[in-house]
């Protein structure tokens, strides 16, 4: 393949149950441009490795794979940015862990004309079918049409108004190093950094599945104290984002750090405090967002 327009990016540990899906979902695009999957295995422990490998015999043009021997996570290890930066070609990259998938066949093409007709625009979500820890099947839309999502809305949606397995962004808006990048590299530093130029293109089409809470994924090991201490680090994110642009998003950066300060109280049970006068305003807001995410799950089934 010597013209590669999305490399897709699927990070997997111990994921024997669902990599299966997201490696289907990966070679069954009805793309009319080539494409390409660098999958990484982080030591898996289980079948996961021989599974990739089977597809990799099978897909060669398609699946590039690569094995640790040791856990790179573990040792603070930036995978996608230390190991796999250097062998991204596509003009676009998208995204999807091990334990989610794609469920529409034309994803990557709806992505990729959708990028094209806004040059203006360097990073696309669009809906995904979350099934939660019991089984609770809900999606994650922060709008029912195609639309453009300002910034402004994306600092405030916190990372979680879109999954990771929706992300397509221009490649070097995703190699970009900034500040925000540098103090956490996770979704939600992506999420801002891409739409700082004009917004995040959202698509109204479900095209993936999330699964929610498992044990092996990012959900399932960050809750209780270790939500706090992320939340600790993106405190720092969006005080270094407020210092690169200048104050010019001041209003919604600081509403952001009140919403972690009532997640906090909610993680720490102290519901009371929620109704101090001082909290009414942003326990309102959130009030307000949930009433809407619900809307639109139901609209959206509808």
């Amino acid at each position: 393949m010597n013209n590669v327009v999305v490399t897709i990016i699927c990070l997997t540990y111990n994921h024997e149950k669902w990599i299966g899906d997201a490696l289907e979902g990966f070679i069954r695009q009805e793309a009319p441009f080539d494409y390409e999957v660098l999958v990484h295995d982080d030591a898996s422990d289980d079948r996961t490795p021989q599974i990739i490998a089977e597809y990799a015999e099978k897909y060669p043009d398609v699946i590039i794979p690569f094995y640790e021997k040791e856990n790179q996570m573990s040792k603070g290890v930036v995978i996608s940015k230390e190991i796999l930066y250097p062998h991204i070609r596509g003009k676009y990259v998208a995204l999807c862990e091990g334990d989610d998938c794609w469920t529409d066949p034309d994803k990557l093409k709806k992505q990729v004309e959708a990028m094209e007709n806004h040059p203006d625009v360097d990073i696309c979500a669009h809906t995904v079918l979350r099934i939660g820890r019991k089984g609770l099947r809900t999606f994650i839309a922060p709008a029912i049409r195609d639309t453009v999502i300002p910034v402004e809305k994306v600092i405030l949606g916190g990372g979680a108004f879109v999954a990771t397995c929706s992300l397509m962004c221009r490649a070097e808006s995703y190699m970009e190093e900034s500040p925000v990048r540098e103090i956490i590299y996770n979704d939600y530093s992506l999420q801002i950094q891409g739409s700082l130029r004009g917004g995040m293109l959202f698509l109204k089409d479900c095209m993936g599945l999330y699964r929610q809470g498992l044990p092996a994924s990012w959900t399932g090991s960050h809750h209780g104290k270790e939500r706090i201490l992320q939340r600790k680090k993106d405190r720092l994110m969006l005080k270094a984002l407020d210092d690169w642009t200048g104050g010019r998003y001041s209003e919604e950066i600081d509403l952001r750090m009140r919403l972690y300060d009532s997640d906090d109280l909610i993680t720490e049970h102290k519901y009371l405090s929620l109704l101090k006068p001082s909290e009414i305003k942003v326990t309102c807001y959130q009030l307000r967002r949930t009433i809407a995410k619900f809307r639109n799950s139901i609209l959206i089934k509808l």
